[in-house]
């Protein structure tokens, strides 16, 4: 399959790269939710959200402030529109 010219493959850590100091969406593997700015991240895919909020069914269920998530917990992460 090839790809447009328009379109330019990246590296994960690179989209995380473009993510910095946005609001992203970190589902877990546990099935938890959390919404916040994307402050840092490792190759490991650690990462550091600020003004985080746990999401339940699309709704604030708590805000956090400053977390860390560990990488090996993350089953996706979503920059999100805003």
């Amino acid at each position: 399959m090839e790809m447009s010219k328009n379109l330019e493959m990246t590296k994960p850590l690179d989209a995380l790269n473009q993510a910095r100091n946005k609001s992203v969406l970190a589902e877990l593997k546990n099935g938890l939710q959390f919404v916040g700015t994307l402050k840092a991240f490792d190759i490991h895919l650690n990462i550091v959200f600020d003004n985080a909020q746990e999401v339940l069914e699309g709704e604030v269920k708590r805000n956090l402030g400053r977390v860390l998530i560990r990488g090996d917990m993350i089953l996706f992460l979503s920059p999100q529109n805003k």
